[in-house]
C-alpha cells in the first residue's frame, strides 16, 4: 500500500549533525580523561540509546560532575551547530518531491534548543505538519513511546505510516511501535545490523520512487 504518513528522524537523515555532537561529546570526557572512540560512541548512543556519561559513572565520577559535563557538551554543542547549515545532501530535493502527496513529520531525540538551531538555516521545517523532540515524551529511543506519539498526533494507524531512521536504535523504537521501518546508514552505522529492517536504502533520492 501507499504510505500515508513519513515519521523522519532527524541527526542522520536530514542532517549532518552527528560528527559535531561526537566532537562535543569527546571533547567533554577528555575533560576528566577520558577517551571517547568512534566505536564506542556509535555502540552506545546509536545503537544502545544511553548516554555517553556512562563511561564517567563507570569510573566512579560523581553524579554532580557529571551534571556538569553534561551542560558543558549542551553548551559545547549548540556552538557547533551555529557554525554551518548542516542539511545533508539531497535531502530538500527529495522532501520537495514529496511534499504536497504525502504527509510528514519529524521525530526526534535532540534537545529543542539544539533542534532550533539546527533548522534556523536549514528551511526544512515548512515541510513537515509537526515535529516531535525530546522533551516531549518520558522515554527516548529505543523506546516505542516517540512514534507512539507521533502516531496519536497523526491521527493515522501504524499500517499507514511510514518511518525513516539511521540508527539501530531508531530502528527498534520504529518496529516496538509497529511501523514500517526504511533504515539509511550514515557514517556511523554503515556495517551495524540493522535486521529488523523492512528496507535498507543506499540513498535517500531512492524515497520518493518507492513511495510515491
Amino acid at each position: 500500500m501507499k504510505f500515508q504518513y513519513i515519521f523522519w528522524d532527524n541527526d542522520g537523515v536530514l542532517v549532518d549533525t552527528e560528527p559535531l555532537y561526537l566532537q562535543a561529546s569527546r571533547e567533554a570526557l577528555a575533560k576528566v580523561g577520558i577517551t571517547l572512540s568512534d566505536k564506542q560512541f556509535t555502540r552506545i548512543s546509536l545503537t544502545d540509546g544511553r548516554s555517553i556519561f556512562d563511561l564517567a559513572s563507570d569510573r566512579g565520577f560523581p553524579q554532580g560532575t557529571i551534571a556538569d559535563l553534561r551542560s558543558w557538551r549542551s553548551a559545547r554543542y549548540a556552538d557547533l551547530l551555529e557554525t554551518e547549515d548542516v542539511t545533508l545532501k539531497g535531502v530538500k530535493e527529495v522532501l520537495e518531491a514529496l511534499h504536497g502527496k504525502v504527509r510528514m513529520a519529524i521525530v526526534t531525540s535532540s534537545q529543542k534548543t539544539h533542534f532550533e538551531i539546527i533548522h534556523r538555516r536549514t528551511g526544512l521545517l515548512t515541510f513537515f505538519d509537526f515535529c516531535l523532540t525530546r522533551e516531549d515524551y518520558s522515554m527516548s529511543k529505543p523506546a516505542a513511546e516517540p512514534y507512539l506519539l507521533a502516531l496519536q498526533q497523526s491521527g493515522h494507524q501504524a499500517r499507514q505510516a511510514l518511518v525513516i531512521e539511521d540508527s539501530p536504535r531508531g530502528l527498534s523504537a520504529a518496529k516496538s511501535a509497529g511501523l514500517t521501518c526504511w533504515v539509511l546508514p550514515g557514517q556511523h552505522t554503515r556495517g551495524e545490523g540493522f535486521a529488523q529492517a523492512d528496507r535498507i536504502l543506499n540513498s535517500i533520492d531512492e524515497i520518493p520512487g518507492l513511495v510515491l
